[in-house]
């Protein structure tokens, strides 16, 4: 697997995290809708469309229209706001409420219940909602009447009835309190795990993240929303995509038992040649954690949503590589042919890491993301953005192919989405527990040169049962400088075995050094392959 470092951006750009997780984003927003989406009424969001304003619809239509848009100019979206909620502040913007009871499917006996988000503050760009029932599709229409203002400062009467939404959330019956999944800010969506905790948000499409250009961030402009089978666990949902460079089609398939499952089908098709596509991409963020403290300032041991980038590539090999906060941008492709898996991983499940006792960091969801069917050459890409604080998402992950898109194609993926706790697929090779780094040398001992220690503790796996004969050794690998000191020992406390090395540098290069580690035995690897990349200090810095 191959290591490619590309240059910095600084049209990069970061997502308000607090923003989104409460429910708004700088960057994220939603297009405003089509003419030619169909016809509409207005309309509870609980009752049936009148059959003469329903249109047929399923997901080669909507398939049709994104094919159809491609062929058109792109029609930015409108940000105006009624003058009302254009003077929300963020206050009183949160304090619009849903009603209830007039949640899409309320009273129905079903399932599933949906409740809609308001348009304000940072989200301008309302999204079409359409329920399908029976093969057809009518429009819901925002209603005044279906959120209380009362401590907002609004009046109902002074709101357009052609408003729209930002989003939805989505509720299962075992808890019509708290939702397990929310769509809302340009193609973002999330979901939870066992422990009824978000954290990273996943995306329908990334396009030039991390690359010479500025991001383009798809919207979402419109949904729809399919009545669920009566005792179904499973909601099927639609969404239209819309943006500079592409046009597609979505379709949703969510599992609401445990692990969550999302079954996700993209048809895409380019307006123009897109120079990176990335494919089912999560979003996280990484501030501080035991391999890198360069934001030291914060009395908490770890901050973050994720600890590592996981991959299972085409031959079958399943990789780690620790998040970092880097210091300045960091792009890493991992090429591959037709992937296995990936995701962005959260490891450290023990409360006293984190000592927060308001977000919970240990419970934030992993996302592992299963490809289905060919995904032929192509690279897993990590992008790391450096971040001063926790309310930034700075990382990504996602795939991207190697040849690059062109107007005129159509590109079809699916993949699925598992919102857990524990990767669904299980192995039989050690695990990285934890990286550690600090400076090298031997303890007592004067040093005469500078160099840096890695530790990494291994647990899982064989490693349990092996017997005291069982010759264990470190396979170790450093694209620049010199490997030395190396050993691996039992680690008692964690049923597993911890390797250690140091590197020293043998030139003045601050260039990444790219780092390859795994345990074996006999010749055959004993745990996941852990990769890392470091960057040597100035030279000026390098104190012995």
């Amino acid at each position: 697997m191959a290591i490619k470092e590309d240059a910095p951006d600084s049209g990069t750009q970061l997502t308000d995290r607090r923003q989104f997780l409460q429910g708004t984003a700088a960057a994220l927003s939603v297009a405003t809708p089509l003419a030619w989406l169909g016809g509409s009424a207005t309309v509870d969001a609980r009752a049936a469309a009148p059959a003469a304003a329903r249109q047929p619809f399923d997901y080669a239509r909507l398939k049709g229209i994104a094919h159809s848009m491609a062929g058109t100019a792109y029609q930015p979206p409108s940000e105006h706001l009624p003058e009302p909620i254009e003077r929300l502040d963020w206050d009183h913007w949160q304090a619009i409420r849903f009603r209830d009871e007039r949640s899409l499917w309320a009273g129905e006996g079903l399932r599933f219940q949906v409740r809609f988000f308001h348009l304000g503050f940072k989200i301008r760009r309302p999204v079409k909602m359409y329920m399908v029932d029976g093969g057809l599709a009518q429009e819901i229409l925002y209603d005044p009447g279906m959120f209380d203002y009362s401590g907002s400062g609004l009046r109902g009467a002074e709101i357009p009835n052609r408003l729209g939404f930002a989003g939805f959330r989505l509720l299962f019956h075992t808890d019509w309190v708290r939702d397990f999944a929310a769509f809302q800010g340009a193609s973002y969506f999330r979901a939870v795990d066992i422990d009824r905790q978000y954290g990273m948000s996943q995306r329908g499409l990334a396009i030039d993240c991390g690359a010479s250009t500025p991001e383009e961030f798809p919207d979402f402009i419109a949904y729809y929303l399919e009545k669920p089978a009566k005792d179904s666990s499973l909601l099927t949902i639609y969404g239209l995509l819309d943006s500079p460079s592409v046009a597609g089609a979505y379709r949703f398939v969510i599992d609401a038992s445990e692990p969550l499952t999302m079954d996700i089908d993209a048809a895409l098709y380019p307006r123009k040649p897109i120079e990176r596509l990335g494919i089912a991409p999560g979003t996280s963020m990484f501030l501080v954690g035991k391999n890198d403290r360069r934001v030291d300032n914060d009395w908490r041991p770890e901050i973050h949503d994720s600890d590592g980038l996981q991959i299972r590539n085409g031959a079958g090999e399943w990789i780690w590589r620790p998040l970092m906060n880097p210091s300045g941008l960091r792009v890493n492709s991992y090429t591959d042919e037709r992937p296995r898996g990936f995701g962005l991983m959260q490891r450290e499940r023990r409360f006293e890491q984190y000592q927060d006792d308001g977000v919970f960091y240990e419970k934030r969801p992993d996302v592992w993301v299963e490809p289905k069917g060919n995904w032929a050459k192509g690279a897993v890409m990590l992008v790391e953005i450096p971040t001063e604080d926790e309310t930034s998402d700075n990382i990504v992950a996602f795939w991207t192919p190697a040849d690059k898109p062109q107007r005129g194609q159509e590109l079809l993926y699916a993949y699925r989405l598992y919102w857990c706790r524990e990767n669904p697929v299980t192995v039989d090779l050690a695990r990285v527990f934890a990286t550690r780094t600090g400076v090298g040398g031997v303890i007592g001992r004067k040093r005469a040169y500078f160099s840096w220690r890695f530790v990494v503790d291994f647990a899982g796996g064989e490693l349990q049962g092996l017997g005291e004969n069982v010759h264990i050794v470190p396979v170790i690998s450093a694209s620049r400088g010199r490997v030395e000191i190396a050993s691996v020992r039992p680690l008692h406390a964690i049923k597993g075995y911890r390797a250690m090395f140091d590197l020293a540098l043998t030139d003045e290069s601050t260039e990444p050094v790219n780092l390859r580690l795994f345990l074996s035995a006999d010749g055959q690897p004993l745990s996941e392959t852990w990769l890392y990349q470091y960057t040597p200090p100035p030279v000026a810095l390098r104190r012995v």
